[in-house]
């Protein structure tokens, strides 16, 4: 028994609606296979095959149509299931990655033997038309709820044109064995086919435009954020970044090494695997990766989703790989592997600057340790010395000078007079050693604290040096580290020494005060200040060993020195350089109205206690805020 189907009527109208069709459907099949060769995404190529099948159905129809052979009626049968098919994979494929098994096969023997019955066994056209039909419009419309999921992951105008074209082209098919098999709607049918086509076609386009403007955002703020972090921070950023792409759901760093490498870390869905080997899954992908050098996508671990595999590069060498996971189709699929190989070596790059930052770190912590050591060495050394010549020293010359004494109370007088100027020699000698101990180990530091002993070693200088110097400091300030006291105590000792020997200066300024970032105290004279264009390095080189000593002490400390001369550009010994605007004097202008010869600012990182805030101790002058 055959099925009764209804007498084809080949009306040119009709058949030129279907000519028309199959020509902007083959051009949808001409853009997939395009976008395929392009990016080699799997369901681009399924999107080419159901387009293509879809053209070959509508192939059947029309010879159908003209010949009313019955195989023909058969073949269009079997190439709509087919087309229903290609479609729903092409679908599964884009939302989980799927790969075609043998399983999956089986699915093609459906339509070839529902085909053979609906046409050659059974009577009604409706019973042998509807179930191919419903398959086709199931799959439409399953494409649709694909991209709505899509569209509400990731926002893509792409996926909702897409979803709303699949959608209405799905509940179209529906109509066709009532109105179109039947006659009715033609040729409006077709146009309507058209219209959900053209638009399946500029929705492929906006999905792709789509992806390369999100791919694109994300790897340069991820290549932003990679320029500006550093130390341990970059791999923090290089995991969480990609996490923002709407279909990525972990991520992992794999670096090379002995034993073979390692996870150095994981973020997401992918956090376990720190500091594990990874998965069978994502070492073949990483193995792959490297050894092709060139992105490798992959089944993720637990059979569904995707894996990629970026190669991470260090100069032309591959040193691992970035692992992205997710559960639908991978991030990337309209970006170049020129691009994501460039991103690799950007990655590389970014690593190993992190790694360089992190040796150069600790190389100048080791170099603060070790001036810290020196100095602290050089302070006892002072100690030492400053100890033996008050004990010894200085103890020898007052046991001579009484015994000195003694014999001269003995002598006549006439012979007595002849041991005054020894006695006197003496004295000299006990006076040039206390001020040899004091200056080694200052004593007022000791027992009266900063403030005094600067006020002494200023009215000290003015009385030794004779220019004057001006003072300007707090009534008092919190409790200072000893460290800080004695490199404040010995910058300015070694400061207004240099006033006196170098500056022909006539007047000097000493400003100590507390700042919101620690204590501040600048010196200076108007006197004849740097050369124009020398810095205070190039004094340093010279032979001139008073700024590099006092910068080392400062730096130590983690605090940082600025020496502004006359006559040209400052120099600058902190490695932030001085603030921006600073001109002649500094931006307030010179303490008490002087001309500023040279100007030196020391600043140290001291927080005062919670009990004597910094903001009870003001600096005297607006330039030391």
């Amino acid at each position: 028994m055959q099925v009764t189907v209804p007498e084809p009527v080949a009306s040119p109208l009709e058949l030129d609606a279907a000519l028309l069709q199959a020509a902007i459907t083959l051009g949808l099949a001409g853009l997939s296979a395009l976008l395929f060769q392009r990016y080699r995404k799997a369901y681009f190529g399924w999107w080419t095959v159901a387009w293509v099948l879809y053209v070959a159905r509508i192939a059947a129809i029309i010879a159908f149509l003209v010949t009313a052979e019955r195989w023909l009626l058969f073949a269009h049968q079997v190439i709509t299931g087919w087309t229903a098919l290609a479609l729903l994979w092409s679908a599964v494929v884009f939302s989980h990655g799927s790969r075609l098994g043998r399983g999956h096969l089986v699915a093609l023997l459906f339509p070839p033997l529902w085909a053979a019955v609906a046409v050659y066994r059974l009577e009604s056209f409706l019973l042998a038309a509807l179930p191919m039909v419903l398959f086709l419009s199931f799959a439409t419309i399953w494409s649709a709820r694909v991209f709505f999921e899509y569209r509400h992951r990731v926002r893509s105008s792409g996926a909702t044109v897409l979803a709303v074209a699949f959608l209405l082209w799905g509940l179209h098919h529906l109509d066709y064995p009532f109105l179109r098999a039947q006659g009715a709607w033609a040729p409006w049918g077709y146009y309507l086919d058209i219209v959900f086509e053209l638009a399946v076609g500029a929705g492929l386009l906006l999905l792709v435009l789509d992806d390369v403007g999100r791919g694109v955002h994300a790897l340069s703020a991820l290549s932003s954020d990679l320029q500006r972090t550093g130390g341990d921070d970059v791999l923090d950023v290089l995991l969480h970044r990609p996490l923002t792409l709407g279909t990525v759901d972990g991520t992992a760093l794999f670096l090379v090494g002995a034993g073979g490498g390692r996870i150095a870390g994981g973020a997401g869905s992918c956090r376990e695997w720190a500091g594990r080997s990874p998965p069978d899954a994502a070492a073949a992908a990483i193995g792959d990766a490297i050894e092709r050098r060139r992105p490798v996508e992959v089944t993720g671990p637990d059979g569904g989703g995707y894996l990629a595999a970026l190669p991470v590069f260090r100069g032309e060498e591959p040193v691992g790989a970035l692992l992205l996971a997710g559960k639908g189709r991978d991030p990337f699929a309209a970006l170049d592997d020129s691009f994501l190989l460039a991103l690799g070596q950007q990655v590389g790059a970014a690593l190993q600057n992190a790694d360089l930052s992190r040796r150069l770190e600790a190389r100048r912590l080791e170099l603060e340790r070790l001036s810290t050591r020196m100095v602290t060495q050089h302070e006892e050394e002072r100690r030492r010395l400053s100890r033996e010549l008050h004990d010894e020293s200085a103890q020898v010359f007052s046991a001579v000078k009484m015994d000195l004494a003694m014999l001269r109370d003995s002598l006549p007088p006439a012979e007595a007079s002849r041991l005054d100027r020894t006695l006197s020699l003496i004295d000299s000698g006990i006076g040039s050693i206390r001020s040899v101990v004091n200056d080694l180990r200052p004593s007022l530091l000791d027992d009266l604290g900063l403030l005094p002993a600067l006020r002494s070693l200023a009215a000290e200088s003015e009385a030794r040096s004779g220019v004057s110097v001006q003072l300007a400091m707090p009534e008092s300030l919190p409790p200072l580290p000893h460290e800080a006291e004695l490199v404040l105590y010995r910058a300015l000792q070694e400061l207004l020494t240099n006033v006196a020997r170098h500056s022909e200066a006539r007047n000097a300024s000493v400003e100590l005060g507390l700042t919101v970032q620690g204590i501040r105290l600048s010196v200076e004279d108007d006197g004849l200040g740097l050369p124009a264009g020398a810095r205070a390095d190039d004094f340093e080189r010279a032979g001139h060993m008073g700024l590099a000593g006092m910068r080392e002490r400062v730096v130590s400390l983690g605090g940082s020195m600025e020496v502004h001369g006359l006559g040209g550009p400052h120099a600058a010994a902190d490695a932030g350089g001085p603030p921006a605007g600073l001109q002649k004097g500094g931006s307030g202008g010179t303490p008490m109205g002087m001309p500023t010869g040279m100007r030196v600012e020391i600043r140290l990182p001291v927080t005062p206690t919670p009990a004597s805030p910094a903001a009870a101790y003001p600096p005297p002058h607006p330039a030391a805020r």
